[in-house]
């Protein structure tokens, strides 16, 4: 058998990062489970392939079921809050060397060493020649 692409140990670290499901009116249709979802995510994510290609044997649902729940996991925060919490787990596993760890501008922001910038000039529109009229500026000015 295949190795899942989610284990136990790493769906317990996501689970509760999760966002709850909310109510659905009686009668729709069950909800895809978030641990199928998040298979169905990192296995398009895993290999390339387009939302659409998802497997459907692989009991992921559908490939935009899946890009939907990436988008709403996203906008509820639960990537930042997960790749935090892998960071903890691996620091209290000892796994993390940060002497090769890197930081830039989208990392951190420069607080008090940052420079303050010049001062923008401003841009002064130019009157363009209307393309409709037939007589130049010195014309219209005589007339």
């Amino acid at each position: 058998m295949a190795k899942p692409l989610v284990p136990d140990d790493l769906w317990a670290a996501i689970e509760p990062l999760l966002p709850r499901e909310r109510p659905k009116p009686q009668g729709s249709r069950p909800r895809l489970s978030d641990r199928a979802a998040l298979t169905g995510i990192l296995f398009v994510l895993k290999f390339g392939l387009p939302w659409e290609m998802l497997p459907a044997e692989m009991g992921c649902g559908s490939g935009m079921s899946c890009w939907r729940r990436l988008r709403d996991w996203h906008e509820a925060g639960v990537w930042a809050a997960l790749h935090r919490a892998l960071l903890e787990r691996l620091q209290a596993a000892g796994q993390i060397d940060w002497r090769r760890a890197a930081l830039d501008s989208a990392s951190l922001a420069a607080k008090r060493g940052a420079r303050k910038s010049g001062r923008t000039r401003r841009i002064v529109a130019s009157r363009a020649r209307s393309a409709t009229s037939s007589r130049t500026p010195a014309a219209r000015r005589l007339a």
